[in-house]
């Protein structure tokens, strides 16, 4: 089962091609992304790599964490899953009523 793994402390002009022949060299790599700011499309300095199964992805951690890669020393653990998104309304409201006073 493939393990997704965090990679933070990337120099902004870290490509995706660059990580995949990097973790490469310890195993299969599944998939890379590299996280860009929606407006400008720069990198935001981390991305996730994909290792085709728990052993690869534990040999990356212990391999390439705190390895020296665009001038920075990259961070790599485990991915932490997903936060869930709320889009309730927020703020909190008078029982009577809005809460706005005229």
């Amino acid at each position: 089962m493939a393990k997704k793994l965090y990679v933070g402390n990337l120099s902004y002009s870290t490509t995706e091609e660059e990580l995949r022949q990097l973790f490469a060299e310890v195993g299969t790599v599944v998939s890379v992304t590299v996280i860009t700011d929606r407006m400008t499309g720069r990198s935001r300095g981390f991305g996730f790599v994909e290792m085709e199964n728990d052993d690869a992805a534990e040999e990356a951690i212990k391999r390439l964490n705190n390895y020296s890669l665009g001038q920075r020393n990259i961070t790599v653990s485990e991915a932490r899953p997903p936060r869930e998104q709320s889009f309730g309304g927020g703020g909190r409201r008078s029982e009577r009523g809005s809460g706005r006073r005229y």
